[in-house]
């Protein structure tokens, strides 16, 4: 029995439950997936040729090449290091892995003192410094008995297994918590600033309050100071009007582009502008109203509630909890966001609930699914990362 109905994809993709607006990344009830994660190795082939004038095809494909681990604890934040391997996090356990990206061999780097799993929160992104090479700084956001906070460690492997990360250095404090709508994804951008979705942690209001840290994208140094450029010169806040921030990428114009849960009607795909208002809780999806800014593509939230968000072949690529599905969106060119085509579905109820997707190179994708967190009904080997061919 497939897990989570197959919609017919319309010109905009839509309508949501109120499924989502109690837990905040969906709640459907569960069903036996169909399928199983490919076994084979190796390397996939390259992608086919784009379309023309450089833009990516108005139909791609998606197809899982391999699994490269299994057996994961609540995985949430996936970041890669110089080299080819990965980190993850354990959102209820706290940890930290490294994951060999050819053999899938996992290896623990300890725990994030101070997080405090419960609900939605527990420890959450994570991003590798820019300054990798020269520092070994590894960032996470966490949620504390407090506050959400972003901190960074230094990683060093030459440690033993189990005590390869430093005391953590706090660099923002302050992001209100709650049992739901922690936002928690974290990126550093072409710029190499660090970049945090946050959410309004239950309490609609914050994300019009612009004196607050709910509800909004955060940009900061990697000390975690307001950027020259930020809307306001004193703030880390870039952009607000947001209720569930969970997903963070930029495309080869180096925009960026965020996914958020929405409550009863609308999930959304947004191009982020610095200073603008995204429209929650006055807004929610596509309404046409002055000075809020529309989402470029909507869902409803049975067919996505969506979390971590890519870029590869020309389009975003999204992970879908509650519709565990992975949402391709062809990107145009053009200024306003507008996709090529609609919004192309994969892997539909094949793998479960979809948290996280990081580009692997230009054609390929890592794939991390989230059966264990609570909400999906795991099948042994769950959790996975995945590698995905797509095009």
């Amino acid at each position: 029995m497939r897990r989570g109905a197959v919609a017919a994809l319309a010109s905009a993709a839509l309508l949501l439950s109120a499924a989502c607006s109690g837990g905040g990344e969906g709640d459907g009830g569960p069903s036996g997936r169909t399928g199983s994660p490919a076994a084979s190795g190796g390397s996939p082939p390259p992608a086919s040729p784009s379309g023309s004038a450089g833009l990516p095809p108005a139909k791609g494909s998606a197809k899982v090449v391999s699994t490269l681990s299994e057996d994961l604890k609540s995985p949430w934040g996936l970041a890669a290091l110089p080299g080819g391997d990965l980190l993850v996090s354990s959102r209820d356990e706290g940890t930290v892995h490294r994951v060999d990206g050819e053999s899938g061999r996992k290896t623990l780097l300890g725990s994030v003192p101070g997080a405090s799993p419960a609900g939605e929160g527990g420890l959450l992104g994570l991003a590798v410094a820019p300054t990798f090479g020269a520092d070994q700084l590894v960032y996470a956001y966490v949620t504390t008995t407090s506050d959400n906070r972003i901190v960074r460690m230094n990683y060093d492997e030459k440690r033993p297994a189990g005590q390869q990360l430093g005391a953590p250095d706090t660099v923002l404090r302050g992001i209100p918590k709650g049992s739901i709508h922690n936002g928690g994804r974290i990126a550093f951008g072409p710029d190499r600033m660090l970049y945090a979705g946050t959410g309004e942690a239950g309490d609609t209001e914050l994300s019009q309050d612009k004196e607050s840290l709910a509800g909004k994208i955060l940009r900061m140094t990697p000390d975690g100071e307001p950027v020259h450029g930020n809307p306001e010169a004193d703030s880390v806040v870039y952009s607000y009007g947001h209720r569930n921030v969970q997903g963070l990428a930029w495309d080869a114009r180096k925009r960026l582009w965020a996914a958020e849960f929405g409550q009863n009607t609308w999930d959304e795909l947004n191009l982020i502008e610095p200073g603008k208002n995204y429209g929650w809780p006055e807004v929610e999806g596509q309404e046409g109203k002055d000075g809020f800014v529309d989402p470029v593509a909507q869902w409803k939230t049975s067919e996505a509630s969506p979390s971590g968000i890519a870029y590869a072949g020309g389009s975003i690529w999204m992970a879908g909890l509650r519709g565990e599905r992975l949402w391709r969106i062809p990107l145009s060119g053009k200024n306003t966001g507008e996709p090529l085509a609609d919004p192309q579905p994969f892997l539909e109820g094949k793998h479960g609930r979809l948290r996280t997707v990081v580009s692997a190179g230009s054609d390929r994708l890592w794939l991390v699914t989230s059966n264990t967190d609570g909400r999906g009904t795991p099948q042994p080997g769950d959790d996975r990362i995945l590698l995905v061919e797509v095009e």
